[in-house]
Order: C-alpha cells, then structure tokens, then sequence
C-alpha cells in the first residue's frame, strides 16, 4: 500500500458536528495551522514542500508543527479535533468557489458570537499575510472591527493602508474611517482617507465627488492595494448603513429591486448583479471590477442570516478568501447552484 493510501486510509474526519460554544472550542490560529497541515499531510496525502508552498512556509517549519501534532496526541488513528471538519469545509469552498483561501471556524451555540469568532479568525490570517511593503485596502464593519482586536501590534516597514469606501456621517466604531485609524496604528503604517460620504446626494454629485483630485488619488492608490479587508450586509437591521439610519428609508425599495445585501455599498442580487437602484448610482466607493482586480481580496462574514449576499459575492467573482463559520460554510459546500 502506498504512502499517501495509508495516510487516506487512516486518517478519517469525524461527521458533522453540531453548533458548538466558543467557549468550548477557541479560535485558536496557531492551532488552526497546525491542523491545516496535518490536514494536508494525512488526508489530502501533500509532501511536506508541498504544504511549505500552499502556506508560505519553509519546509522545516512544516516538520516542526507536524512533530508538534503527533506529540500533543492530534494524530492518532484521525485527525483528533473538532477543527478537521473545518478543515474539510476550507477545502471544498476552496475547489467550488475558486477560491485562493478559505478560513472556517466552529459555529458558536450564540449567533451573536460569529462575528467576534471570524474577527479572531481575520486577524491571525492578517498576522501570517500582510508584509513590509504592502499596501492595504480595508471596508467597514463589525467583523473587521473584532479583527483589528484580536490583532498584536507590529512595527512595518513601508506598509500603507487605504480606505475603499466614503465614510458614514454618523460616529461608529465600525466605520471605515475607525477601522483604517486602527489598523494604521497597530502596524505603524501611513494612512489614506477616502474622505467623503458613502453615498452622495445624487449622480452627479458622486462623479463631481470622484473627479477631485485629492479623491481620484485615492481611488487610484485603493485600485492599486495588494490586499483588500471586506465584510458585507444583507437587507435587515444587522446590516450597518440600516441599523444607523443611512439608508434606512430605501430597505423596501431595495428589496423590491431584489437585493439581498451590499458589498462596499453596492447592492447585489442573488445571482451577484447589481440591482437597478439609484443607491448603486451614488455610492462613492471602490467598484466591485476594481476590487476584483486586487490581488487578494478576503472576505470575512458569517452568521445564517449573511447567507444570500456572501453567496453573492463569490458568484460575483469580486473576493478570493472566505473567512466564515462552519454552519454557513455547510450552506456554501451544499449549495446546487455555486
């Protein structure tokens, strides 16, 4: 029997487990790799340069945690932690959606706890990817808030962060304005606003707005990041722009037109479209072309009720890595119509 059969042949994944306490299971980073690459090593059969170049990593650092797997009784005769089924998930929304990346945590019992899973989940994926050099784009939202506090602070060099969409004129911790700030202090980095609202009174006002030049150079700069950090919003009050009154007044109309959230304040359909709504023609942000056209793109959401628009957007083809939670990421993997 070969080497990469036996590993098939002993190493299973446990079924499916139910919605888990997060107190139960933390999101652990450093366990999430350490997994990953057992993962990679006793299921999918990867050589360990294999795994080294998958994650970035030297092929002696894939020694070292696989040693460290085997001697705190992670492999035995399975993957023992309740992670492997994640792990398993990653890999299925990887090969549907075409993903580069795909990150899933266990769901907690507490639907209010998702997004404070995923913002710990974002964070150690930012901490093992952004680098000296690199420039940033970043969105708004709960989840990228959380994100930016499960962060360590960390000196960079020549590292930019830009905003990619207006800011609301009501204060919020989850503002774009807020997270962009953070972020740039947490790794000592120059900042760049978009400093205009995230919708404009009318059309033309938006193309006046984007044809200054102070804000065509941050367009421009945001057209140019190698990374882009995003969350998104479906049609109810968890969305932010409608839980603070931005566009509250148009929720019906937006739904009549058939959108089901916003991804950087332009209003997608299920099928990833956006819909014919004058919101779309006054939104002063980042294009969802143009964010398609980044590098890296991670998209991080969960929650049940997130399941529509995220759809949307990996039909749309605009994000690359999903950062989520088991029991949406079952949704996606399932889904007849990915």
């Amino acid at each position: 029997m070969s080497e990469t059969r036996r590993r098939l042949d002993t190493a299973k994944t446990r079924p499916r487990a139910p919605a888990t306490d997060s107190a139960e299971i933390p999101v652990d980073p450093e366990q999430q790799q350490q997994i990953r690459i057992a993962w990679a090593y006793f299921v999918e059969g990867l050589t360990q340069a294999e795994i080294a170049e998958r994650l970035g990593l030297t092929r002696l650092r894939v020694n070292r945690i696989l040693q460290i797997c085997r001697e705190a009784g992670l492999i035995q005769i399975r993957i023992q932690s309740p992670l492997a089924s994640c792990v398993a998930l990653e890999r299925a929304l990887i090969r549907r959606y075409g993903l580069r990346d795909a990150v899933v945590v266990p769901t907690p019992r507490d639907e209010d706890k998702i997004r404070a899973a995923i913002g710990v989940a974002l964070g150690g994926y930012v901490e093992n990817t952004v680098h000296d050099g690199m420039l940033v784009g970043i969105g708004w939202g709960l989840t990228l808030r959380l994100g930016l506090q499960s962060m360590r602070r960390r000196r960079m060099t020549d590292l930019s962060v830009v905003s990619l969409i207006g800011s609301m004129t009501r204060g919020s911790g989850e503002n774009t304005f807020e997270i962009v700030s953070r972020f740039a202090d947490l790794h000592d980095a120059d900042r760049f606003y978009l400093a205009a609202p995230v919708y404009a009174d009318d059309e033309a006002q938006r193309d006046g707005l984007l044809a200054r030049g102070v804000l065509r150079e941050i367009t421009d700069k945001a057209k140019s990041a190698d990374m882009a950090l995003i969350s998104v919003g479906n049609v109810s009050d968890h969305n932010l722009m409608l839980a603070l009154g931005v566009v509250d007044r148009e929720a019906a109309a937006l739904r009549a037109a058939g959108a089901v959230g916003d991804v950087l304040g332009t209003w997608l359909d299920a099928e990833g479209r956006p819909v014919d709504h004058p919101l779309n023609r006054r939104m002063v942000a980042l294009s969802l072309d143009d964010l398609a056209r980044i590098p890296t793109v991670v998209l991080a959401s969960g929650g049940s009720y997130k399941f529509e628009i995220i759809r949307a957007a990996l039909r749309r083809r605009c994000v690359n890595v999903l950062i989520t939670d088991e029991t949406l990421a079952e949704r996606l993997a399932e889904d007849g119509e990915g």
